[in-house]
């Protein structure tokens, strides 16, 4: 008897894995897989570049240490001699140098925004070409800003430029803002929304820089696709403190505040306070990804209901960037001690940046990381924090829209909506926009996505004339 239940299980488990194969084999491949960016103009790729190119040159380095803003006055100019049409027409407004503009529309509709941040990191490293030398070498132009984010600055101003020079008036107001302070999470959004505030507007939908489009965005995935990002976390800096009684480093004692939080950091490396989650965002992702994914990866997400409760504890061991997406993370970043080479501390403290997932959102992650440092007699102090935004619906006729407009621009491509783990200025304008969509319609490759805050970043000419064509197609179908 024992026989034919061992064998009555052993039939059940090859029909289950058999099910689960059925699954996966009848998941077929979509276009995403084999699309092809569309041919630009060589001309157009050209002209777009050099004038590209003149935005780059004007370095526009921001930093919370340093309140002159002359270099964006600077650049202000330069925006004036490559969109006289912009500055002739629209309605101009300045907060200590971020830069909102308002094209007066028919009245129909509530407005749009599209936006775009015009300061940038340093440019540390070794690099190939002059970082702010707006060289075109190879059909690329090169400089810190090309990705992040003159590129997509200069397409959405160039959009609305020749829409004026065509004589079209837009159905409803078209809102074009430029943070001088991004990079560092400044006043420049703030002030911004503080004024569309007090003008009683609130708008139909904002497109900001985020995800972009990539071949192959992550291992095991094949095929070209356009990373909508509608999920933004929480921001964090906390510090934690350990105290002691100081001395001399020839006689040190045990449980010293460095020892302390050594132990507490690895303790957090080890075993992370916070809870992974499967969000409806992240799930969306991996549900449109399926059809191209390896046989393996395909195995397991087209039955990711069965995975699931495996996958929570695999994926942020096999990819950070994953992890992400799933849960609150913290890196440990900055550290001071005593202030001599052989004095024990009586203060030493850590920061930890964090950045706080929807479903363990700022105070719940705080509490945690709180009371995980309390277990090494450590202090937390909260720096900065704000919190998660928003999530957009991506069956929302907004989501929609761009959606539709990618498939316009770039034929066959995938689109999909995804948990972005990075900060942008559209957090700010969470009270006056349902639809803050996080996504800057340029296709770049592998090296270039790396070059972000990175060396040798630069952006193919070609990509410049489809990412005009977005904007416009986007402009030209408001109101919805």
């Amino acid at each position: 008897m024992a026989g034919y239940i061992i064998l009555a299980i052993l039939l059940l488990l090859v029909l289950f894995f058999a099910v689960l194969v059925l699954r996966a084999l009848f998941v077929k491949p979509n276009s995403a897989l084999d699309a092809k960016l569309p041919e630009a103009d060589p001309q157009r790729s050209r002209k777009y570049g050099e004038r590209l190119a003149q935005m780059i040159r004007k370095e526009t380095i921001s930093s919370r240490f340093n309140d002159d803003k002359s270099k964006f006055y600077e650049f202000h100019e330069t925006l004036k001699e490559l969109f006289p049409n912009i500055h002739k027409t629209c309605e101009k407004h300045d907060f200590n140098g971020s830069l909102l503009y308002r094209w007066k529309g028919k009245g129909n509709g509530k407005p749009i925004l599209l936006m775009s941040h015009q300061d940038v990191v340093a440019a540390e490293g070794e690099w190939e070409h002059d970082p702010f030398g707006g060289e075109i070498i190879d059909g690329a132009v090169w400089g810190r800003g090309t990705v992040d984010t003159k590129g997509s600055l200069f397409c959405l101003m160039t959009a609305v430029e020749e829409l004026i020079a065509d004589g079209y008036v837009p159905e409803c107001d078209v809102y074009l803002a430029s943070s001088c302070t991004e990079e560092f999470s400044g006043e420049g959004a703030p002030l911004t929304v503080k004024y569309l505030k007090e003008q009683g507007i609130e708008l139909e939908l904002l497109i900001d820089e985020g995800g972009m489009i990539i071949n192959n965005p992550i291992g095991g995935v094949n095929g070209t696709y356009a990373m909508v990002g509608v999920l933004e976390k929480g921001y964090g800096d906390l510090r934690f403190i350990a105290k002691g009684k100081g001395g001399h480093a020839s006689a040190p004692g045990k449980n010293t505040p460095w020892a302390r939080l050594a132990r507490f950091i690895c303790s957090v490396e080890k075993k992370s306070p916070f809870s992974v989650r499967f969000n409806p965002t992240v799930e969306e992702m991996f549900r449109r990804f399926t059809p191209n994914m390896s046989f393996g990866m395909k195995l397991i997400f087209a039955n990711f209901k069965i995975f699931a409760p495996l996958l929570r504890k695999l994926m942020p061991v096999i990819s950070s960037q994953a992890a992400a997406m799933i849960s609150t993370t913290i890196a440990f970043t900055m550290g001071k001690g005593s202030d001599g080479l052989n004095v024990l501390p009586q203060e030493a403290y850590v920061t930890g940046n964090l950045r706080f997932i929807p479903h363990q959102g700022t105070d719940e992650s705080i509490a945690l990381i709180t009371e995980a440092a309390k277990k090494y007699d450590i202090e937390t102090e909260v720096i900065y924090k704000d919190y998660p935004c928003p999530v957009v619906d991506y069956t929302a006729p907004q989501f929609k829209l761009v959606e539709e407009t990618v498939h316009e621009i770039y034929p066959g491509i995938g689109v999909v909506p995804y948990a972005m783990t990075g900060g942008t200025d559209a957090k700010y304008y969470s009270d006056i926009c349902k639809n803050c969509i996080r996504f800057a319609p340029l296709a770049i490759n592998k090296q270039q996505y790396g070059s972000i805050h990175a060396a040798n970043e630069n952006i193919n000419c070609d990509a410049l004339p489809a990412g005009v064509d977005f904007y416009k197609s986007i402009i030209l179908k408001m109101p919805l």
